[in-house]
């Protein structure tokens, strides 16, 4: 179970496990915003609501302007799990210029790739395989980039992100 943390100004900051969620609430460095009553936590000493949206007591500065690290994971999920070639599910990412001609490791230049596409096209580009990509392949952007720990959202989180 997962546990969205909120900045004392209600912007998205990171999401945690419960259990730390727990203890910056018993430790009153933050409140519950959002339980799950289904999922309560036991404990020898009493029963608590799991937090589902937490918001800290006092607000965190964090830095704006740092750049979102490229990542396989990212370059997946900001394609969405599809083959920039041939839309069919990806599980792997492919450089659009080959490492090998000088390809970087950057947003522009990852895309998310089937198996099979990604070995025909090899160490060939696009242009010469007669291939098109679906989009152009550029950084995501959004607060919900910056948040640590954010993967896939949990439907009760979406009224919090909606502001990000």
């Amino acid at each position: 179970m997962r546990t969205l943390v909120l900045n004392a100004g209600y912007e998205p900051l990171a999401v945690v496990s419960f259990k730390r969620a727990l203890m910056l609430v018993m430790n009153e460095k933050a409140t519950v915003i959002r339980s799950d009553e289904e999922h309560p936590v036991l404990a020898a000493s009493g029963s608590w609501d799991r937090p589902s949206v937490i918001i800290l007591t006092r607000y965190v500065r964090t830095p704006y302007s740092r750049p979102i690290p490229v990542s396989r994971r990212g370059v997946l999920r900001r394609d969405e799990h599809r083959c920039a070639y041939c839309a069919r599910s990806a599980t792997t990412i492919d450089h659009v210029l080959p490492r090998s001609r000088g390809g970087r490791d950057t947003w522009e230049n990852l895309v998310a790739c089937c198996l099979r596409c990604n070995n025909v096209k090899g160490d060939h580009t696009p242009a010469e395989m007669g291939w098109e990509l679906r989009f152009t392949p550029r950084m995501p952007n959004g607060r919900s980039w910056l948040v640590r720990g954010f993967e896939r959202p949990l439907p009760q989180w979406d009224e919090y992100l909606e502001a990000a």
